[in-house]
């Protein structure tokens, strides 16, 4: 392939020339493969859902969706892409097809392509739940008969078919690619190298942030330098006292790479986003983006998570407590990439995260919450931990609250008691999702509600 080229439905595209910024789904439909829907065009519907074929960590290959109203042109060389209209051969439709054909799941038809999409990689992947498609919206069908075509899909055999074999090939991640002003390096010392040249430069990472402007058409800056081809940041490192996670790492991975590892994480992560945006949502673009309903922060707040940073001079730890500043802003440089978080275990911590929000998988939340309690064999509170997005500039520690708690036995009036003090801890924004009185209330009672579940402390209200 030349350095610009990438595969589009098993056919090599030369995007020598196009705008990097201009999102794939856009792309696409420019050229006329219009089975690939603009919906919102936020990566919330799912109508544009294609398929990534990528590589993972064993080198297999694996049938990735993503919002292609999220990925921009630019991060395309060197890749493969499967839309809708590579599934059917001639009037052969593909067996996922078939299954909504004959049990009635598509009435006007527009979100259908999204649905036959992500149940497509579900069928390969062999997850045929709600899972699959819980980030595709359908408006007129119900999702009765979707989920009768999914249950038809599982109940038969898969046969070996021409899908089958491509996942069969060994494949590589991308190597370092360039087109226009967006570059993807592909080690470190090139990101910083390319940043030092281009000091005007955006990073990005999955894309599902930035993603949403450029979507949108807005000059977010005049080049981009994407870290996502960097393997370094893709690391995933266990040891006995600390889990290092690469700030590349998409939330999908660590789902499954870390599932039972740390309780707060697993509760929240089903609730982040939907699979499409998790498939390329990282650690590093949540931590970093610094927004203060990043719904990531406060599970690695109270595990007292730190972040390592690298530029120029070298690189440097941060406790992940000093990192936010202010809205937006953190203690990272223009110069430095977010490299890692590092996430102490501990064997004596009660855990867990919650997230309210109107829409279950894939809307801003309202509240999120984590909670990290250690007690002494009397039940004395040696260690507390509550942490909150959503009630202030910044992702942040009740400090107070948790001071309070020490040394002290957590039974229900120790819970009334810090219920009643979160209530009043924070000073949070009324807005279109929420009013302030509404999350002041969520905070003291999210405690509540984890005293009375993981701690046993059945009065509390």
């Amino acid at each position: 392939m030349n350095p610009t080229t990438f595969a589009l439905n098993g056919q090599a595209v030369d995007l020598d020339g196009e705008d990097p910024t201009q999102s794939l789904l856009r792309w696409l439909r420019g050229r006329r493969l219009t089975g690939t829907k603009e919906g919102c065009g936020d990566g919330d519907c799912g109508a544009c859902t294609v398929v990534l074929v990528e590589a993972d960590a064993a080198g297999a290959s694996r049938f990735v969706p993503v919002n292609s109203c999220l990925l921009p042109v630019g991060a395309l060389p060197g890749r493969e892409v499967l839309t809708v209209e590579a599934l059917a051969q001639g009037e052969t439709l593909h067996p996922v097809q078939q299954a909504l054909v004959e049990h009635a799941g598509s009435q006007c038809g527009y979100c259908t392509p999204g649905f036959v999409m992500s149940l497509f990689a579900g069928y390969y992947d062999g997850e045929l739940s709600d899972h699959a498609i819980e980030g595709n919206l359908c408006r007129c069908t119900g999702y009765r008969p979707i989920r009768d075509a999914a249950g038809a899909l599982r109940r038969h055999p898969r046969a070996a078919d021409r899908f089958t074999a491509q996942l069969a090939m060994p494949r590589t991640a991308p190597a370092a690619a360039a087109l226009g002003s967006f570059h993807s390096p592909a080690t470190l010392t090139d990101a910083l190298a390319l940043k030092s040249a281009h000091p005007e430069a955006a990073f990005l990472a999955g894309g599902t942030d930035l993603g949403v402007n450029l979507s949108r058409g807005q000059a977010v800056a005049p080049a981009f330098i994407a870290l996502d081809r960097i393997a370094e940041l893709h690391l995933i490192e266990p040891g006995d006292d600390a889990v290092r996670i690469g700030a590349g790492v998409p939330l999908t991975r660590i789902e499954r790479e870390l599932a039972g590892l740390f309780p707060a994480l697993d509760d929240l992560l089903p609730w982040f986003a939907a699979r499409q945006v998790r498939n390329r949502a990282t650690l590093g673009g949540n931590l970093g983006s610094a927004s203060p309903i990043g719904d990531l922060a406060p599970v690695l707040l109270a595990l007292d998570a730190s972040v390592e940073l690298a530029g120029p001079d070298g690189r440097r730890t941060v406790a992940l407590a000093d990192f936010f500043l202010d809205y937006r802003k953190t203690v990272r440089a223009p110069h430095e990439i977010l490299v890692a978080a590092i996430l102490p275990r501990r064997g004596d911590l009660v855990q867990a995260g919650y997230k309210i929000a109107k829409r279950q998988t894939d809307d801003i939340s309202i509240v999120a919450a984590a909670f990290a309690v250690a007690r002494d064999a009397r039940g004395r509170v040696e260690h507390a931990r509550l942490a909150f997005g959503g009630v202030a500039a910044t992702p942040v520690r009740a400090l107070e609250v948790e001071s309070s708690l020490l040394g002290k036995p957590l039974d229900a009036a120790a819970v009334e008691t810090a219920r009643a003090a979160l209530a009043r801890a924070f000073s949070p924004l009324s807005d279109h999702r929420a009013g302030a009185d509404y999350r002041r209330a969520l905070c003291g009672n999210l405690f509540a509600r984890f005293a009375r579940e993981k701690l046993g402390v059945e009065d509390a209200a």
